[in-house]
């Protein structure tokens, strides 16, 4: 199985070490990742204006070099999915998107044909969390693992079609399959404060401590998340371990040396 894969920009800096774990898991569950070539920043956060286009171009760009493959595309960010799913959809239902886009950019003759996953879709959809399970080297047993999903992978839940915005169970499932017990805990599907850290980083520390401590009354060890924001505002706390979900699928399959 070969995918379009778009890294984005915090992968590609300060969380290279998440991306190179994703790669080397991928080559160990029997799929592969071909970077797309000149790629953008996705701009992070979706343009509500239906009319703000010039923002959306890199993300176009993005999925016709996917559509050009007749690959799906695969991101790993929160952030990087959500701006990916609410863009190819507005451009699918949208005749005047796909005009302007391409009165744009005469080479960007898209109206939305790629499918665009995140990595954690591939491990269940693709991959399967039953044959991860028989890979595992180094299973995470004894340990209570709460998966935080934050906002952006789950709403709106009409376009993103992840899991169920008020009861997933995927990343739970993840765990499981690592060998690891899955916490469930109150606030694991609420927003982090996210960019309000730019404006009141008081106030985000306030909904993250809401959130941690919901997650160590039930005996959360460990939080995992696949939002590099959300892993940067709850790590601040330093109440317990923060983990990207691929430091421990990386770990579990023993191509990295730490959990």
């Amino acid at each position: 199985m070969v995918f379009s894969y778009y890294p984005g920009c915090t992968l590609s800096t300060t969380g290279k070490k998440l991306n190179e774990f994703a790669l080397s898991s991928a080559k160990v569950l029997g799929f592969e990742l071909e970077e797309i070539n000149e790629w953008q920043c996705c701009g992070a956060v979706f343009p509500l204006g239906s009319d703000e286009i010039s923002s959306k171009l890199s993300v176009v760009r993005a999925l016709k070099a996917a559509s050009d493959k007749g690959q799906d595309l695969i991101t790993l960010c929160a952030a990087c999915f959500h701006v990916f799913k609410q863009v190819n959809e507005q451009i699918k239902n949208d005749t005047n998107m796909q005009t302007v886009v391409k009165n744009y950019d005469e080479n960007l003759d898209y109206k939305g044909e790629t499918t665009v996953l995140h990595y954690m879709e591939v491990l269940k959809n693709h991959v399967g969390f039953e044959k991860i399970k028989g890979l595992v080297k180094n299973p995470l047993t004894r340990q209570k693992i709460g998966a935080y999903y934050g906002c952006m992978l789950l709403r709106p839940s009409d376009i993103m079609m992840f899991d169920d915005p008020e009861n997933p169970t995927i990343f739970e499932d993840f765990i499981k399959c690592l060998g690891a017990e899955p916490v469930i805990y109150p606030y694991r599907n609420e927003c982090c404060g996210g960019y309000r850290a730019l404006q009141d980083k008081n106030e985000t520390l306030k909904i993250c401590e809401k959130i941690v401590s919901s997650a160590l009354k039930k005996g959360t060890e460990t939080l995992i998340t696949a939002c590099p924001l959300c892993k940067f505002n709850v790590a601040k706390l330093e109440s317990l371990p923060i983990k990207y979900f691929t430091e421990l699928l990386a770990y579990a399959l023993g191509v990295a040396d730490d959990k």
